[in-house]
Formats: C-alpha cells, sequence, structure tokens
C-alpha cells in the first residue's frame, strides 16, 4: 500500500456560495477544496471465488489456497503468486472471499428455511477457517449470506481505520423468482472517505440450454435493479437517495456465473483437454510425462501486465517470458561447461521453445480454441449482459467445472459427465470504464441519427459513393488473410480508448489486474477456486489535510455570514429609567416585563427594531418549538404581536399593521407592540390556582440572520373570575387580589384559596353586590326612562342579559367597562361610584349584567354542582322529567322538592335563592303588572277554561269594558316571556350537568335547565 503526496489530478475545484450557513454548504465547501486533502492511495485487493459444493473438508483448504497462494499447477494453469504478507510492497489491503452452495439446499423448504430462520454456524464455520490463515492484525470489515452464499471481507491493520460506509443487501433470484438459493450477495464501502469499492458475488442459474442462458441473464438484471444500500454519510452530512450499483469507484463481481461452451459437443472437449492433461496431445513431448502424474504439458504462466490498458493493448496469450525460461534452463547446466570455459556458444535459434500460441499442439493454443465459445464472452460482445464496461482477465488455465471430487484434472466421470467450463469467473470495472461505454452508446446513437438524416434527404447513395474506397467489413472482408491463431479472449472491448484522451472527471484512479488464475490442485470440491490480485490507484482522504482545510472553510464562512448576513438590533422600550437594549437585558438576566396582568386588561411593551447591517433584513415572530422535540406550538394565546412604523399615532395602530412578516431596509426602523392579554376564563382559572404563568420566549427569526430570544413576563393579578364558590365564600373583606397576594406571600406560590379555612359568608360577597347593582340600576333606569325622552328601555324579553339586545358601543369601550367593574370586585368596592358620570344608566345596567354572567360562568364548580344536578334529576321531580311547568300546587311541591336537595350545600344554596329572586324581581320590575292587571287576570282564572290559551279566547267575547283585560293578557304575556328568557339565558349558566356529546342529549339537558330556573323566577300568584 502507497500513498502519494502529489494531489489527484482528477480532483477538481468547484465554486461555493458561502453565503449559506448550514452544514450542507460547509460540507460542500470543504468537498470542492477536495483536491487539496486528497491524495493518491495505492491498496491491493485480492478476489476469490470458489463453488464448495457442500463438500466436507472444503473449509481446510480454504486458508492455504486463499491467503497463502497454494493450489497451484505450473503445467495446467496458474499463476505466479505476489501476495506474501511479509513483503509490504505486496501485502494484500483487502481480502474478498466469495463462496457458493456453502449449504446443501436440496428442496424449496429449505430455501423458506433460510429466509425465516438463518443458520449462521456454517457462517463462522467459514470466519473461523479464513482468520485461522490470515496475518495477524486483519480485521472483518463486513459479512454477508443468502442461503448458499457468503460474502467475506477482511482488511489489512493499515487500511481498516479508513473504510466506512459499509453497506450490504442481498438479492435471491432462486426459486419461484425470489428464493435465495439463486442470487447475490453485495456489500458497499467507502475508502478514505472519497473511493466507493462494490464487491457482488453471485451464483446464477445452472443448464446449458439456452432458455438457462436467459434466466441468467434476467437473474443479473434483477441483481441490478433490486440493490440498494444506504445513503453514504461522510462528515454527518448524508446522501439524499440510496446507492445502486454504477454509482461505485471500482466494482468485482464474482462468483459462479455459469457460463458454458456454445456449440460444442462436451464430450469432444473433455476428450480434447484430457489429452492434454495426460500429455497425449503433443507426442514430441510424451517423454517429459511422468506416469504416476496426471500433469502433462505447460500452459503460459505469467504475471499481467502492470497496467490495465496494457492488459487490453496486447495478447492475453503472448508470452514474455519465454527466452528468459530457456536461458533459465541453460544456466541450470552449468556441468556441460567447464568452469574456465571462456567459450560461449549461441544456442542454435531451432532449440528456442515455440512459443506456446505459435504451437498448435500446446495446450494454450486449446484453450485459446475454445474461448471464443464460451457463452460470457458472447453475451457481452451482444450487449446483452455484462456489456457496460466489464471486463476480464486474460484465462491461461483450464475450465473450472466439472471435476470428480479429489482429482486434479479428471473431468466429470459420473453418468452425467457435464461437459468443462469456466462457469467461475471474476470481472471488475471502474469508473472509467463505465463511462467510456456510455460515451460510445452516445456516440452511436448520435451516428445513427445522423444516418437516418441523410437517409431522408436522400443523400445515402452519394454518401456511399464518395466512400466506397474506404469501406471495410471486418467481419466479411479479408478472407484472403491467414488465420489468427491467438485466442483472443479480450475481443470485445468497450473501454479499448486510448488512456490520454480520458478526461481527468472520469475516474478518481486505476486498477491493474497483476494475477487471474485457478488453484488446480485444491481437489476438495467439484469447481477449482479461482483468484485474482488487483492493484488499484484509488484517492483517499488524508485526515490532518481535511482538518485543515476544514477549518480554513469554517473561517471563511463565519467571515462570510458575518459580512452577509442581515443585522437586527432591538431595543426595548420603557424598561426602566430608560430604553435598554435587548442584549443588555440578556446579559442582565432580565426579561421584557408587562408588570400586573388583569382579567381583560390589555397590558403593552413596545420593542424597537433597527437594521443595523449592510442588507435588507426580513423579520418575523415565529412558532417557538416544545422543548420535547415536537412540532412547534402558536404563539401563547395571552400574548400577541403586531409591527407598526414608529411615526404612527396611537388610535391609527390598528390601521398601520404591517402584517406579521416585515422587511427593512440598511437603516430603517420599526415598532414592535407585545400585547398580552387574558380574556379566557379556562387560562382564568388556571392562572388563579398556579397551574399557568405569564411567562415565555419570543422567538423574532431573522431570515438568514441571528434569531433573537426576547423573555416576556407578566404578573398576574388574581381575580374573582374562574374561582369556585367554595373558595369565594372564604375571602375577608378587602377583596380577592388582597386576599390571594398575601396567601401567595405566605405559601410562596400562587395557588387556589385552602377549603380548610373557614367560611366569612353565606353567599359570595361578589354575587351579593352584583345582584344588588342590578336591582339598583334596574329602578335607575326605569325612573329616566319616565324623565327622559332619550332613555327607551329595549322590548326584547332578553334585555339587559342577551348581549345581541345591549346598546351599540365600540368593543373597547364595552370592554373596559367590564374591567372596571371587575376590578371594583377584586377590590371589594361598591360598584355603583366607580361609573363615569356620562354612562347612561341603561349602559350601566347592560355592563352589569354582562359582568354577572361571566361571573357566574367562571365559577368553577358553579351555582348548581354536577353533583347536586344528578341527585335533581335522580329526584323524578314532575317539571324537570317532563321540561314544563304544570298547575301552581305541583309547581310549589316542585320548587319545596328543588330546594331539599339544594339546603345539602347551603353556600350553594343561598346563592341559587339569592340569584333566582333578584331575576325574578329585575323581570317583574321591567314587565310589570299593575293592581288592576292582577285583579282582571284573577277575573279570568276563575272561568271554567284554564290557561292563557283560553284566557285569550275567553278576552275575545267580552265587548264594551273589556281593554282592560285585553291589556292585562298582554301584560302577562309580556311578564311571561321575559321570565322564560331569563332562565334560558341563566339555566346553563348556573347549573352543571354532565358532557353530552350528541346535540339531541344536550338540548333536552338545557331544556331541563332552563324548566329549573324558570321555576324560580315566576313570580308566586302571577
Amino acid at each position: 500500500m502507497e500513498t502519494s503526496d502529489a494531489p489527484p489530478d482528477s480532483a477538481t475545484s468547484e465554486s461555493v456560495d458561502l453565503a449559506s450557513t448550514n452544514p450542507h454548504s460547509l460540507h460542500k465547501a470543504v468537498h470542492a477544496r477536495r483536491s487539496e486533502y486528497i491524495r493518491r492511495r495505492r491498496i491491493r485487493v485480492k478476489v476469490g471465488s470458489w463453488n464448495v459444493a457442500a463438500q466436507p473438508g472444503t473449509d481446510k483448504d480454504l486458508a492455504r489456497w486463499f491467503v497463502d497462494g497454494e493450489g497451484l499447477d505450473m503445467t495446467l494453469g496458474g499463476s505466479i503468486p505476489t501476495d506474501k504478507p511479509d513483503d509490504d510492497n505486496q501485502k494484500i489491503d483487502l481480502y474478498v472471499l466469495g463462496l457458493q452452495e456453502i449449504n446443501l439446499l436440496t428442496a424449496p423448504s429449505q430455501y423458506m428455511t433460510w429466509i425465516y430462520s438463518p443458520d449462521t454456524s456454517t457462517e463462522e464455520k467459514w470466519k473461523a477457517a479464513l482468520e485461522a490463515g490470515l496475518p495477524q492484525g486483519y480485521q472483518l470489515v463486513t459479512s454477508e449470506h443468502l442461503a448458499g452464499m457468503l460474502l467475506l471481507v477482511y482488511a489489512s491493520p493499515e487500511i481498516a481505520p479508513i473504510i466506512s460506509n459499509v453497506s450490504n443487501t442481498s438479492v435471491a433470484t432462486g426459486a419461484l423468482g425470489y428464493l435465495g438459493n439463486k442470487g447475490a450477495v453485495l456489500t458497499r464501502m467507502v475508502v478514505g472517505e472519497a473511493t466507493k469499492l462494490l464487491f457482488v458475488n453471485c451464483h446464477l442459474a445452472s443448464g446449458i440450454e439456452s432458455s438457462y442462458v436467459e434466466r441468467r441473464i434476467w437473474q443479473v438484471q434483477q441483481i441490478l435493479s433490486y440493490t440498494r444500500f444506504e445513503p453514504i454519510t461522510v462528515s454527518g452530512v448524508s446522501e439524499d437517495d440510496k446507492g445502486k450499483v454504477g454509482d461505485e469507484d471500482f466494482a468485482f463481481w464474482f462468483g459462479d456465473l455459469n457460463s458454458r461452451l456454445d456449440r460444442l459437443p462436451g464430450e469432444d472437449i473433455r476428450r480434447l483437454l484430457m489429452l492434454h492433461t495426460r500429455g497425449e496431445y503433443d507426442l514430441s513431448k510424451r517423454e517429459l510425462r511422468r506416469e504416476d502424474s496426471l500433469e502433462g504439458e505447460g500452459v503460459v504462466v505469467q504475471r499481467l501486465s502492470d497496467s490495465s490498458d496494457e492488459v487490453k493493448d496486447r495478447d492475453p496469450t503472448t508470452s514474455d517470458n519465454t527466452i528468459d525460461r530457456f536461458i533459465g534452463q541453460q544456466a541450470d547446466e552449468p556441468a556441460k561447461q567447464g568452469a574456465d570455459d571462456d567459450s560461449f556458444e549461441l544456442p542454435d535459434p531451432d532449440e528456442f521453445p515455440l512459443d506456446p500460441t505459435e504451437d498448435p499442439a500446446s495446450l494454450q493454443t486449446t484453450l485459446g480454441s475454445l474461448l471464443p465459445h464460451d457463452q460470457l464472452r458472447r453475451l457481452m460482445k451482444e450487449r446483452k449482459v455484462f456489456h457496460e464496461g466489464w471486463r476480464e482477465g486474460p484465462i491461461t488455465f483450464l475450465p473450472s467445472y466439472k471435476y470428480d471430487v479429489g482429482t486434479v484434472a479428471l473431468f466429470d466421470s459420473s453418468e452425467k459427465r457435464r461437459p468443462p467450463s469456466w462457469c467461475d469467473r471474476i470481472l471488475y470495472r471502474s469508473r472509467k470504464d463505465r463511462e467510456a461505454y456510455e460515451k460510445k452508446v452516445r456516440e452511436e446513437e448520435e451516428s445513427r441519427k445522423r444516418d437516418e438524416e441523410m437517409k431522408a434527404q436522400g443523400m445515402e447513395e452519394a454518401s456511399q459513393d464518395d466512400n466506397v474506397l474506404f469501406s471495410y467489413d471486418p467481419d466479411n472482408d479479408g478472407d484472403d488473410q491467414p488465420n489468427s491463431t491467438l485466442p483472443a479472449y479480450n475481443e470485445y472491448d468497450e473501454n479499448d480508448d486510448d488512456g490520454d484522451e480520458q478526461s481527468e472527471e472520469a475516474s478518481t484512479g486505476k486498477i491493474t489486474l497483476d494475477v487471474y488464475t485457478s488453484h488446480q490442485r485444491i481437489t476438495s470440491s467439484d469447481h477449482k477456486p479461482i483468484s485474482s490480485i488487483f492493484t488499484i490507484d484509488c484517492d483517499a482522504v488524508v485526515p490532518e489535510l481535511k482538518a485543515k482545510v476544514h477549518a480554513e472553510v469554517a473561517r471563511e464562512l463565519d467571515r462570510a455570514e458575518n459580512e452577509g448576513r442581515p443585522v437586527v438590533t432591538i431595543v426595548v422600550d420603557h424598561q426602566g429609567s430608560r430604553p435598554r437594549s435587548l442584549s443588555d437585558l440578556e446579559r442582565a438576566g432580565q426579561v421584557v416585563e408587562f408588570g400586573d396582568v388583569e382579567f381583560l386588561r390589555r397590558a403593552t411593551a413596545t420593542l424597537t427594531l433597527a437594521n443595523t447591517g449592510g442588507v435588507a433584513a426580513t423579520f418575523s415572530f415565529i412558532e417557538k418549538p416544545n422543548t420535547d422535540g415536537s412540532d412547534g406550538k402558536d404563539l401563547p394565546h395571552w400574548l400577541s404581536t403586531s409591527f407598526t412604523y414608529p411615526d404612527a399615532e396611537d388610535n391609527e395602530t390598528e390601521a398601520s399593521d404591517l402584517g406579521k412578516e416585515v422587511t427593512l431596509e440598511p437603516g430603517e426602523t420599526i415598532n414592535a407592540h407585545l400585547d398580552a392579554i387574558v380574556d379566557d376564563v379556562g387560562l382564568a382559572r388556571m392562572l388563579n390556582e398556579g397551574q399557568e404563568s405569564l411567562e415565555d420566549v419570543l422567538i423574532l427569526c431573522v431570515r438568514g440572520g441571528r434569531d433573537h430570544f426576547i423573555p416576556v413576563h407578566g404578573s398576574w393579578a388574581p381575580t374573582c373570575i374562574g374561582r369556585s364558590v367554595d373558595e369565594l365564600v372564604r375571602v375577608p373583606k378587602g377583596g380577592i387580589r388582597k386576599f390571594a397576594k398575601s396567601l401567595a406571600q405566605k405559601k410562596g406560590k400562587a395557588g387556589a384559596i385552602p377549603y380548610e379555612l373557614e367560611p366569612r359568608h353565606a353567599a359570595p360577597r361578589e354575587l351579593f353586590k352584583l345582584t344588588e347593582a342590578l336591582e339598583t340600576l334596574t329602578d335607575r333606569v326605569l325612573a329616566d326612562a319616565q324623565m327622559l325622552d332619550d332613555c327607551k328601555i329595549p322590548t326584547d324579553p332578553g334585555w339587559p342579559f342577551d348581549e345581541t339586545t345591549s346598546v351599540s358601543v365600540d368593543r373597547d369601550t364595552a370592554t373596559s367597562q367590564m374591567i372596571t367593574i371587575i376590578d371594583t370586585l377584586d377590590h371589594d368596592e361598591d360598584i355603583l361610584p366607580s361609573f363615569s358620570p356620562e354612562i347612561s344608566s341603561l349602559r350601566r345596567l347592560e355592563v352589569v349584567s354582562k359582568v354577572l354572567l361571566l361571573f357566574l360562568r367562571g365559577l368553577t364548580d358553579g351555582v348548581i354542582t354536577t353533583p347536586l344536578w344528578n341527585r335533581i334529576e335522580q329526584a323524578s321531580i314532575p317539571a324537570i322529567i317532563h321540561g314544563g311547568i304544570a298547575s301552581e300546587s305541583t309547581n310549589e311541591d316542585d320548587k319545596t322538592n328543588i330546594l331539599d336537595i339544594l339546603a345539602t350545600a347551603p353556600n350553594h344554596n343561598i346563592c341559587f335563592v339569592f340569584l333566582t329572586t333578584a331575576l325574578a324581581k329585575i323581570a317583574a320590575e321591567l314587565a310589570p303588572l299593575t293592581k288592576a292587571d292582577l285583579e282582571a287576570i284573577k277575573g279570568l282564572n276563575e272561568a271554567p277554561a284554564r290557561g292563557l290559551g283560553a284566557l285569550a279566547r275567553k278576552s275575545l267575547t267580552f265587548r264594551r269594558g273589556t281593554n282592560a283585560a285585553m291589556e292585562a293578557v298582554a301584560a302577562l304575556n309580556k311578564r311571561r316571556a321575559k321570565e322564560q328568557r331569563y332562565a334560558e339565558i341563566f339555566g346553563s349558566v348556573v347549573c352543571r350537568g354532565p358532557s353530552l356529546e350528541k346535540d339531541k342529549d344536550r338540548k333536552a339537558l338545557q331544556e331541563k335547565q332552563k324548566t329549573l330556573l324558570d321555576l324560580f323566577i315566576r313570580r308566586r300568584g302571577d
């Protein structure tokens, strides 16, 4: 393994936008300078393949042929071993072994077993066998097992630390099209963060017929289609897509490809090769044959060229060392010459051994005549399989299949007598090979289109005439030339381009095939193992150089970011005696303070935002991410934000709202308004009980710049809204706010009022004050209506509690008036003096009515609690069951039963009676019945017909003097409409019932609650 100090030629710099600041842009920027930290590194890879045919004892032969290089037969095909571990220059960096048929699989049921319950004992056996022979320090990189196929990769101590992104997969293409008796196991890894290596160990379908050939083609296509690897991650940044075959820099495809010899009788192949293995083919050399050996004549054994390009450019069977061997033989006979003989005679040229490729009787010539019939070579030439840049070294060894187990060179003698074939193969390619093939395909397609265009234009005949002298068909012309005896295994070579013409970007390195051989003397399987040794000049990252570049790029990005990113400065207004910048507040551990936040009252803080950078700045308040990593949430519902221009008038704030996102040019300023308001009764309850707080962190997101985190805080002002009856009756005089704050100081935190305190009142003082104010204001409204022309009482029966009937005022004014009333309740002050003199009595009554309803809705337990309501429903009270009022006596009985139940909760009972009494009084005053009306109605009620309908019909019979009765009926109807509307408004507010899902059930419950209130609001005797 060697490392070059010079950067690789293929590494080029790329431009990158330094303005982006995410990890991906940092990775891109570092990658753009890869030429500064990538160096060319030389690694040696040994690939071995063996179909062990599930034979026992094959594991014992593994280390001696794959690691030690034994089992070669110099006479029957082999190669010079060059992987001596004690020689650093020849040391193997990666051992890659592909095995087939390591398990005996004879039925589809066994194939299924390997899918659902794989057996790892066999895999462990082969690992142990290989590790026992490897030099010390080699580490297992990966293993992948599928049924009978096993792929093992081991790395030297020097190369193992720089291997990453190892991803394994398997593709089954066997029985039924998906079982694992056939298919492939694959692994992809990255060496030095720069070079991707792919290893494919496959076992394809067996059989010589054309149907099996097509099946093998289909299986290769399936492997290519379905192979996917995990995305590569470098420096924490992952690729978007999964990897596939073709993305790698160097690929090795090996295994039992089951390629056979076409159009040759198997018996003839066997007989011809056996003549060579027995030394009977060339009679002139029979004397060299030993009777006790199967060894015959030799084949050319050579170390392959140091360059893969040289392998392509020369005849693979041409021997470069024939003369050297002859001279070596002469040197081995010193006895033939005297030691002091200075004479030296040149040998007779006829005594030189013939080049095997020129000797018709040599084994090499026989192999060369068989290889053109090899199916794999034909399919590659026809571009049906392994044609996209794949290549194979020269084959100078006997077919690897099929032998009798235990023999060196005895081909299948069983009844089937299978013909010898080169089933076991090792193919390889580089990125350069694949891109050269793709380029050639593009050029052919362009040439075809040009020919079609010329033909369409009628130029074909002229073109043929002009080029007739240069027309040459290599397949048909030159028949008078002598036949070549060269095997020319590389006859089909899609990559026969001059290496100088390859662009620098076409490859990350060079691959050289050093050895391609079979281990003929390994006899424990019916297949002979084959092996190859490759030298790869690839790119690899030098960690020290990369760290230096990374630091430089990070500094450049930081500088570019600071110069080009927008900068927003925030100043918090009205924070103490002078405005303070947000950074000052952050350093001091302070926050943007809203002060005391009361229910419904808006608290505001103002920020001044200035663009102090050199580029436009776009910013907005964004959602705050949750601490548990889940999706972000909206701004707190008690907090809102808006942007306005600094010169906007206070009353124009809403009109000048600039939206959620604002862009400022350099030097411009803008105001940000932060509004805190609690207008939700549910939130008020949680704040009262200390379950929530008015604290949060706003995030001002500056697009492309630094986000600003703005802590905000408000102090909750305790209120009577959102409390329970049981809490409020324990509040002493002075108001809830003062009492709650004193309790919070004692306990150290806010919370509910303890129930263990003694009750101070029979009912909440807030309810007393509200009902008292309602009654007083009702009397004042009636007086004003008599004296003032502009005071007209609304005739709607729901007034003043129905909000839709209220006097029209703007929303802010209405809210401000309600805040005033609530504030007086919280401080235990009188309500009426809190109104401004200009507010009319009508409006005052409406405001107090709205506050009463808000107060009742805010009661956590309600006036009639859920348990009390359940008891009322279970008591079978006729009015509640039937949802209507019956006779006077029945109504009184119903009311008595209800009050008996409410008496079990005295505070709630008093609240209910006090409230319904006040509502009945207000309804009676706003819809009065005079004494004459009552007498008229009493007289009508004594008639035989009962009820309002009968009363109305009877009144129609009155003649002169009946107007009083008609007016009495109208007044009574008005009273009843108001009472029923009040009962409808307050029914669901006063009563707490069960939660129901169906609309029908909810409407029935509301009708019962309305009936209950109607029983008590209706005036007795009316």
